[in-house]
């Protein structure tokens, strides 16, 4: 019988020891090398983290044969696909193919295809193949193999949905039920990134969580974006501004409120520098969420400090309790969300 790895997976840590995965530099990604608590999934597809995807991208010039060369790099140095400027992994898809003993009696059995719901950047992952690389939505297609220790949580690919539509939702699955479980009814909430997988399903989550008497505002870089989005129904009003350019945000931002401030923010940008933008336009004792993973503590807290603003800020956690079934459930109650979701991301 195999071995008991740690329920968190630091038998699989090579450096620095007495770290979880997520944390370490380097982890052990031999598939051959299997324990009684472990899944082993071949691997379909990678979704990167958006901000890790941009920031891959813009470092090799848009040029796809690179791109492929650096996750390569980055999997064969690090044992997982973990982006060594943003620290920010993505999750994947793929199809069980090793159950340890010790989860027999969980519901799951070889053959199932699943969603990890836990990032790449504490996964081991071996890459065989790339086999395609989608530019436009972030994800790699690969021939591979990856691991799920035993406190790593998955959801099935639901048979109503493509596993390119299951996976795009999935991947960005924490924010939707953030943004059904922060605001309260009569809330104005304001959305950065409104254009955004993220953002346009916080924006349906957030609608219906404030009601009619509340007011959810989308924040966008490109005009021609407006129209559409509200056409999608999933905000109140769509603004144009750089979310890099905090003055100019909050100036167009509290025109949208009647001149007041808002009660939550929630940034969905996927570039850097966005933190002020996100803080400055949110009343005193108000909510900043920080979905994004290109987010610097340092800027936020000091930044929030620096102009006098008691907001509460709390870091994106991607795992909400039923995260994974009230971000599809969206997409089955709103066929406006889905159709762009069809056209966008498969």
């Amino acid at each position: 019988m195999a071995m008991k790895g740690n329920k968190y997976g630091t038998h699989r840590v090579i450096e620095p020891k007495g770290v979880l995965t997520q944390a370490a530099y380097k982890i052990d990604n031999d598939m051959t090398k299997l324990y009684s608590n472990e899944i082993m999934c071949d691997v379909i597809s990678l979704n990167i983290d958006s901000a890790s995807f941009t920031q891959i991208s813009e470092a090799c010039g848009g040029d796809e044969k690179k791109i492929g060369e650096m996750i390569l790099g980055i999997v064969a140095e690090r044992g997982k696909q973990q982006n060594p400027v943003t620290g920010s992994g993505g999750m994947f898809i793929g199809k069980v193919c090793y159950i340890g003993e010790d989860l027999k009696d969980r519901d799951l059995k070889v053959g199932d295809k699943i969603a990890s719901l836990v990032s790449l950047s504490m996964t081991p992952l071996r890459i065989d193949k790339i086999k395609a690389i989608h530019k436009d939505i972030d994800r790699v297609d690969i021939e591979g193999k990856a691991i799920l220790f035993e406190s790593g949580i998955y959801a099935k690919l639901p048979d109503d949905m493509s596993e390119p539509l299951a996976l795009a939702a999935l991947d960005v699955a924490g924010a939707p039920a953030q943004a059904r479980k922060l605001p309260k009814e009569g809330d104005s909430v304001l959305i950065l990134g409104a254009n955004g997988k993220s953002g346009v399903l916080c924006g349906y989550e957030a609608m219906k969580k404030v009601g009619p008497k509340g007011n959810v505002v989308g924040l966008v870089r490109n005009p021609k974006q407006v129209e559409p989005l509200m056409e999608l129904g999933v905000y109140n009003k769509v603004i144009v501004a750089s979310a890099t350019e905090p003055v100019a945000v909050l100036e167009a931002a509290l025109a949208a409120n009647d001149g007041k401030e808002y009660d939550i923010s929630i940034c969905c940008v996927n570039i850097e520098s966005c933190e002020m933008s996100a803080i400055l336009p949110v009343r005193d004792d108000g909510l900043v969420y920080f979905f994004s993973m290109a987010t610097s503590f340092t800027k936020a807290a000091l930044g929030a400090e620096g102009v006098g603003k008691d907001v509460t800020m709390i870091v994106g956690n991607g795992y909400t309790k039923n995260h994974a079934e009230i971000t599809l459930n969206v997409l089955r109650e709103n066929p406006k969300l889905r159709k762009l979701f069809d056209e966008k991301y498969c």
